[in-house]
């Protein structure tokens, strides 16, 4: 029996899907697109699969058929003659050039994916870090044989023995600049510390970090075990380039961390909370699960050396001779390190304070080169977390009134602080940042305090200058301690007001581009671990993003996380 003709039909007609499931497309029938299965694979049990098929114009160009709809395929051409009757059918249309658009493309960059895939949805407010990791340290795996290419700032590492010559970078060639840890094995990891970890640790470049000005000329007396925690901090940085050295890195560690129990368990706490090695030796396995994963096992060194640091100073109390409270220079730098990680932490969880104020001097105003603001800055953050916590539990007027008036005058404080530089130091850059701490620290007051979220005029204002440094660092190249200030600024964008700001030309800058950009730069300027700060954010955005048609106001502030290193 003949088919008939489309006129002569009853009914409407049936087309054909795009969405259909690869299973009804197979067995060739209508799919219903309905999601997460369509009718017919649910009622057969299939697994109601969608595929992607991509298809490339050069290859259809080259078979001489149309691409996707840029052929005229209907009925009836223009010049009146039907397609049915061409010669060849597949021959795709000609255009003229007045018909023909050509749209600007922007440029495409590693860090401007934020993996919003299928797992976003199915994995909801997951942190998936791994994922994240591939997109800030492309730059890294791009260039793995060419280390040389970063800025070093050799020149601040004179006062460690006169090394005013330039150094090459490849930790595998050139002789050792630790001939008796060359003897040990592995003396390439010391050099790779020295010349690529410790620059990456402070935000000038004048003056030496206190890994390699403090810890370096200590470990000179020091015994292996030292040696083996600079070592596997060294295998574990060079790992995100170099995936060789993650093992050795990771046998390093457990050497050093063997040692060191063998040594607490034999010693006691009482008399090694007295030897600055084991403090060092805590603070360096610290950095290498910061650098790593970032995962809770960094805070892990970080309660231990609290027990250990309480210890030490209630004996330094208890004792009489005024030279035993006075630490030395390795201890103390180890003590502000660890204490520096809390307070800095504690501002995405608002946990409990494991190391109090009395590490910071509260009047003090210079900018620490390592910290890369003043001590004030911080012990005001501290006080302001420690009221964040307290807020939860006001029970009366005259506790909510108290609590008004101290928030004001911690307002205040932030408000007039003006942080100091020394004379010779990097004016621009250092002053840069420590002011988008600041700025970052009265963003996260009123957020804690006041419960300000990301729809208030006053966030919106406070973003945009935050990102307006960051922007300007950006072009110095210079991004050392300033994780906080973009993750503050990120947490607290407003999703629908992404455009913070125009450029000289009338293009409306992205403040999401610009913390991408930020993260990914930062990624091979600093050492910490930007993988898993990025996945937080990325994860606040993608979730915001879902629930903008559900809840267009933002109430509160979402982005709390654990074991989170901000320093």
């Amino acid at each position: 029996m003949p088919r008939r003709k489309a006129a002569d039909r009853a009914g409407p007609v049936k087309t054909r899907s795009r969405d259909g499931c690869k299973e009804c497309r197979a067995s060739r029938v209508r799919c219903d697109t309905k999601k997460p299965r369509c009718t017919r694979c649910s009622e057969k049990g299939l697994p109601c699969t969608t595929t992607l098929v991509l298809k490339w114009e050069s290859e259809f160009t080259s078979r001489g058929v149309a691409f996707g709809r840029a052929g005229v395929w209907n009925k009836s051409r223009p010049d009146g003659v039907s397609s049915n009757s061409s010669s060849n059918p597949s021959t795709p249309a000609t255009s003229t050039a007045e018909d023909t658009y050509w749209c600007s493309l922007p440029t495409i960059h590693p860090w401007g994916f934020v993996n919003s895939g299928v797992l976003a949805f199915e994995t909801h407010g997951e942190v998936d870090v791994k994922s994240n990791e591939l997109q800030t340290l492309t730059p890294l795996i791009q260039r793995n044989a060419s280390l040389g290419q970063l800025p070093l700032h050799l020149h601040s590492l004179r006062d460690l023995g006169g090394l005013s010559a330039a150094l090459h970078p490849n930790p595998r060639a050139g002789p050792s600049l630790f001939p008796d840890v060359t003897r040990m094995g592995h003396g390439e990891l010391m050099d790779y510390y020295l010349q690529q970890v410790c620059p990456r640790t402070t935000a000038s470049s004048s003056v030496s970090s206190p890994f390699a000005s403090v810890i370096l000329p200590f470990s000179l007396s020091a015994s292996p075990t030292l040696f083996k925690a600079i070592q596997a901090l060294g295998a574990c940085h060079l790992s995100r380039s170099d995936s060789s050295y993650g093992a050795l890195g990771l046998r390093l560690k457990s050497e050093t961390l063997r040692d060191l129990r063998h040594r607490l368990s034999s010693e006691g706490p009482s008399n090694c909370c007295n030897d600055p090695e084991i403090l060092v030796v805590m603070m360096l396995l610290c950095q290498y699960e910061i650098v790593d994963k970032c995962d809770p096992h960094w805070t892990i060194h970080l309660n231990g050396a609290k027990d250990l640091i309480r210890l030490r100073r209630g004996q330094a109390t208890a004792s009489l001779s005024p030279s035993v409270r006075v630490p030395d220079p390795a201890t103390a730098f180890a003590e502000h390190f660890f204490a520096f990680q809390d307070v800095m932490g504690r501002t995405a969880c608002a946990k409990e304070v494991a190391f109090g104020s009395d590490y910071w001097k509260a009047d003090d105003r210079r900018i620490d080169m390592w910290m890369g603001c003043s001590p004030e800055l911080v012990s005001l953050l501290c006080a302001i977390t420690d009221m964040s916590r307290a807020r939860r539990t006001l029970d009366s007027d005259s506790s909510r009134e108290n609590f008004a008036h101290r928030a004001a005058s911690l307002e205040r404080q932030l408000e007039h602080l003006i942080q100091e530089i020394e004379e010779g130091d990097d004016d621009d850059v250092l002053a840069s940042g420590a002011e988008a701490k600041r700025l970052a620290a009265v963003l996260y007051l009123h957020c804690a305090l006041y419960s300000a979220c990301p729809t208030s005029p006053l966030v919106a204002r406070y973003v945009r200058q935050i990102l307006q440094i960051v922007s300007h660092l950006l072009d110095q190249g210079s991004l050392t301690s300033i994780t906080w200030p973009v993750f503050v600024a990120a947490v607290e964008l407003d999703p629908a007001q992404d455009e913070i700001w125009t450029d000289d030309s009338g293009k409306p800058v992205s403040g999401r581009a610009i913390v991408l950009r930020a993260l990914a730069a930062m990624a091979e300027s600093t050492i910490a671990n930007i993988a898993r700060t990025r996945a937080v954010i990325v994860q606040l955005w993608q979730t915001r993003d879902q629930d903008l048609v559900k809840a267009p106001q933002i109430e509160g502030n979402d982005w709390e996380c654990d074991a989170m290193s901000l320093a």
